[in-house]
């Protein structure tokens, strides 16, 4: 009788247990909201992964992206600011972080940020993506040309080729934006050069 007590105690609590979720698996829940298009719930995820686990950057990193996409740029870069603080090494938090700058029109601090990733790492095509853009938004479309041909070197896109249209515009050269614009309608390559995540 007492060995069958114990038993169903130890079942009870292993199956306690087993109810329990983790940090991670609000993350990855919170990940599945937001590619299914839904920031208000993968939002409640990203916030109970930080609630259990405050150590865990990637919920940080992903609460941000879901601020960025909705335009709440001060919270935004709160999370990446964090992340950054803790991991100082993160090239995709600072493309993330000079992305915000750059939407709240603090382009100079953008491109130093932005710079600081690509030091980091010289092969992300996100990273040369963002401060293209960024350049494009000052004005410098010649610097915005080199940098999404960059990009279109590491991994072309659709949306990238029109970026770089849209910047051969600006610069007179009619013949080359429109080469990029029917470049961009191949099927052959991807519409877009990330899908929704600005943190790997």
């Amino acid at each position: 009788m007492k060995k069958t007590f114990l038993f169903v105690l130890g079942a009870a609590a292993l199956a306690a247990c087993a109810g329990l979720q983790t940090s991670s698996e609000y993350l990855l829940r919170g990940d599945g909201y937001f590619k299914d298009g839904n920031p208000v719930r993968a939002l409640e995820a990203y916030n109970r992964a930080v609630a259990l686990n405050p150590d865990n950057l990637e919920a940080y990193a992903s609460r941000g992206a879901v601020h960025f996409f909705q335009g709440n740029y001060d919270l935004a870069e709160a999370d990446f600011k964090f992340v950054l603080d803790k991991n100082p090494y993160q090239a995709d938090a600072y493309t993330a972080y000079g992305s915000v700058l750059a939407a709240k029109g603090n382009f100079d601090e953008a491109l130093e940020v932005l710079n600081s990733a690509i030091a980091l790492k010289p092969g992300k095509p996100e990273i040369f993506f963002s401060r293209a853009g960024v350049y494009f938004m000052l004005g410098r479309y010649a610097e915005a040309v080199t940098d999404y041909t960059s990009v279109i070197n590491l991994r072309p896109a659709a949306d990238v080729y029109n970026a770089r249209g849209a910047a051969y515009l600006r610069l007179g050269k009619n013949e080359l934006a429109e080469q990029d614009f029917n470049t961009a309608q191949n099927a052959k390559i991807p519409a877009t050069l990330n899908v929704y995540s600005m943190i790997d």
